[in-house]
């Protein structure tokens, strides 16, 4: 039975051609800090830009789809070379409608990695959704597979590894860095 699910889940990687994020709580740790003058800070993991850059040397494109904007989302995104930031968005479905017409993309052919309620509504419309490890338990009962790490702490480097690696594209990233 294990392996069945194994199986199940490298075959709906395989067909993977877009990657879509949640920021709050998936590429950051879920903390917000405001300093004295209000401004927001988040904090970003360096391995899950990696991810994201790897992913995009593939091919496959990211993009970040939050229902709260912050002006930290706009730079952290042009460092990952994000293909396209969604903020301020209610339902997100909203924004996977326009995504499908623009990019001539189909749903299974996309991941979503979520990890709170305002996800729930693109878990249940993706090909292949994932929950980072300290998802919601509604968010993790949806996904097709629940991460090892914690979101912001390297959970969307693990779905991009997952990816490439459902897509024997792996060894060749790993060739690209050791030249």
């Amino acid at each position: 039975m294990l392996t069945d699910i194994k199986a199940e889940l490298i075959e709906k990687a395989r067909k993977i051609k877009m990657l879509l994020l949640d920021v709050d709580g998936v590429l950051t740790d879920g903390r917000i800090i405001y300093d004295s003058a209000g401004r927001d800070m988040k904090f970003f993991d360096v391995h899950d830009g990696m991810g994201v850059y790897a992913l995009k040397k593939a091919g496959i494109k990211t993009i970040l789809i939050t229902a709260k904007g912050s002006r930290a989302i706009k730079p952290r995104s042009r460092d990952m070379r994000v293909e396209a930031v969604f903020e301020d968005v209610s339902p997100k479905t909203t924004a996977l409608e326009k995504i499908l017409k623009k990019y001539k993309i189909n749903t299974e052919e996309i991941c979503f990695v979520g990890d709170d309620l305002v996800d729930l509504c693109l878990m249940r419309r993706v090909g292949l959704p994932i929950a980072v490890f300290n998802a919601a338990p509604e968010i993790k009962q949806a996904a097709s597979y629940v991460t090892l790490k914690l979101g912001g702490r390297g959970a969307v480097r693990e779905v991009a590894e997952l990816i490439l690696k459902a897509q024997n594209r792996w060894e060749e990233t790993v060739r690209s860095y050791d030249s």
